[in-house]
This record gives C-alpha cells, sequence and structure tokens, in this order.
C-alpha cells in the first residue's frame, strides 16, 4: 500500500519541481548579469579613450588645464568603481556607480565644448578619430544599458509573479536594481526653445 501511495506522490513531487521556475531563475540571473557585464565593457571602452582623448587636446589647449585634470580625475574615480554582478541587487550601489559614469560624460562634454574653441584640434585627424569613437561608444553603452533594462525586468517579473514568488522566497532571489533617471522633473519639462537671441 504505501509503495502505490509512494509512486503517484513522486510523480507530483517532480512536476511540481519542474513547475517552481528555478531553472527560469538561473536563466534570467544569468541573463542579467551578463547584460551587466557587457554594460562595464562599454564603460571600460570609453574610459579607455579618455586619455588618448586628453593628449590630444592638450597639445592644443595647454591652458585649459581644470578641464583637462577634471576629465583625468572623473576618468579615474569611473575606473575605480567596480560594481559586479553580484551585488545587482542593491540599488545605492547602482546608484553611486551612475553618478559616477555621469560624472565622467559630463567633464567628457566640458572637454569636447573646449574642442570647439580651437578650430585647429577640431581639424586634428587624431581628434576626429577619437571623438567618433567616443560617440559610438556612446551608442554602444545606450544599446548595452537597454539589453540590462530588459534583463532586469523579466528577471524581477519573475520574482514578482505567482507562483514563482514562492520559489523567489524558498531560495532568496530578490528584485534587481535598475537603472534609473537622476532628476525625473527636469526630464518631464519639454525645453524651451528662444529664437529672439
Amino acid at each position: 500500500m504505501l509503495k502505490k501511495l509512494l509512486s503517484p506522490l513522486i510523480v507530483v513531487l517532480v512536476l511540481a519541481l519542474s513547475g517552481c521556475g528555478y531553472n527560469r531563475f538561473q536563466s534570467y540571473d544569468e541573463d542579467v548579469k551578463s547584460s551587466w557585464s557587457e554594460v562595464l565593457n562599454q564603460y571600460q571602452r570609453r574610459a579607455d579613450l579618455v586619455p588618448n582623448l586628453v593628449n590630444v587636446v592638450k597639445g592644443y589647449a595647454a591652458h585649459e588645464k581644470d578641464v583637462l585634470e577634471g576629465v583625468t580625475q572623473a576618468r579615474a574615480n569611473a575606473t575605480a568603481m567596480n560594481l559586479s554582478g553580484d551585488v545587482l541587487s542593491d540599488e545605492q550601489a547602482l546608484k553611486k556607480f551612475q553618478q559616477v559614469q555621469a560624472g565622467l560624460s559630463s567633464s567628457l562634454g566640458r572637454l569636447l565644448a573646449v574642442a570647439e574653441n580651437y578650430p585647429q584640434l577640431k581639424a586634428d585627424a587624431s581628434f576626429r578619430d577619437l571623438q567618433a569613437q567616443l560617440e559610438g561608444t556612446e551608442n554602444r553603452i545606450t544599446v548595452a544599458r537597454k539589453r540590462y533594462i530588459d534583463s532586469v525586468k523579466e528577471y524581477n517579473v519573475l520574482v514578482r509573479s505567482f507562483p514563482s514568488n514562492l520559489t523567489a522566497k524558498v531560495f532568496g532571489y530578490s528584485a534587481k536594481a535598475n537603472f534609473s533617471v537622476e532628476n525625473e522633473s527636469v526630464i518631464s519639462k519639454p525645453p524651451s526653445v528662444d529664437f529672439s537671441k
């Protein structure tokens, strides 16, 4: 009698475990980590371009010392901040990472604005090449961030959906942090255009 009850119980247990979503958690977690690695890869590519860009600008705009030092320091901060895929549930760490990367973006923007004041620099082939590489890298960062955002969305939906949320609780899976907009009220306002100037 015990054998007759044990067989169906084992079948039910196997079916229940196969439908619990554990393997999907593994797959989605790896997707998130993989897409995060690509984000880091693209940010590193951008950081690697900075020293060459600074050196080319330095040759033409040596008296723009503050801007050059600012870019160099922002790059140092960006490369010093390493956020591994294992701590992607830490929203504060991700925000700090975003701030450091935004600092580098801002510094690069100031550097490129300085370059506008030097026609010879803008005509330099090395500068144009580095500027094109930087623009391409910014596009790659955007694509990598989008892929990461999509991966996190799929993972977080799995964590929060029934019945997989029960598996998440049992195995300790929690929602992952995602990229956020620094100041949503600023981007929600339409830009003002004034042609009178």
